[in-house]
């Protein structure tokens, strides 16, 4: 294949991959066809299939996709945060945003339809463990966690925990104010235990 073809053909992929996160998020997993993300992205029903075979190829790709961009980018971004208190806020929102956002909300609904369909389940579990090893992988970085320190990885699990309740309690309402709040207390208290655990405090901190 030529390069500008090589080109086009990325190009449709990704269209096809961005447009069905979208129709997820707004429609449902019922509506997300194969046609209707094609109509969605532009393209052709066939060329669609010809990436895609299957309505779940193109969902799981997709889910893949989106979810691999946003932590890459998630990790740039922490990189250009300057060190401090603010810091640790900032990437507890950035972690909480990615709950509360888009990707998130298509594969809750692609989750829901699994949880009744084992063939779906099957192809979607192996995502799931994917998703949750690199969402924390990536946020032990992003906090410069040490690699042997249990204590402080049982807290950046909790804090994927709580991003994820939060982003469930903004499905069906706007909850950002409270959100604001909450983000800003854990940071404080996830401040307080990565400060103690880099010098050397083994005692354990209690919630404010």
């Amino acid at each position: 294949m030529r390069e500008p073809q090589q080109d086009r053909s990325r190009l449709t992929r990704q269209r096809l991959l961005e447009a069905t996160i979208d129709c997820l998020a707004d429609q449902g997993w019922a509506a997300t066809t194969v046609g209707v993300v094609a109509k969605r992205a532009g393209v052709s029903r066939g060329a669609a299939q010809h990436h895609f075979p299957t309505r779940e190829d193109l969902i799981t790709a997709a889910l893949e996709f989106m979810f691999d961009s946003r932590m890459e980018a998630a990790r740039l971004e922490a990189t250009g945060l300057p060190a401090g208190p603010g810091r640790t806020e900032a990437i507890v929102t950035r972690l909480v945003e990615y709950y509360t956002g888009t990707l998130f909300k298509a594969a809750l609904q692609v989750w829901t339809a699994a949880a009744s369909d084992p063939a779906l389940r099957e192809r979607v579990l192996p995502l799931e463990e994917k998703f949750g090893r690199v969402a924390h992988r990536t946020a032990v970085a992003m906090l410069g966690v040490e690699d042997g320190d249990l204590i402080a990885h049982r807290w950046v699990q909790l804090t994927l925990d709580l991003a994820r309740g939060l982003g469930l309690a903004d499905v069906l309402t706007d909850d950002s104010k409270r959100r604001a709040e909450l983000i800003k207390q854990w940071a404080a208290d996830l401040d307080s235990v990565l400060h103690r655990r880099r010098s050397g405090d083994q005692q354990p901190v209690a919630l404010s």
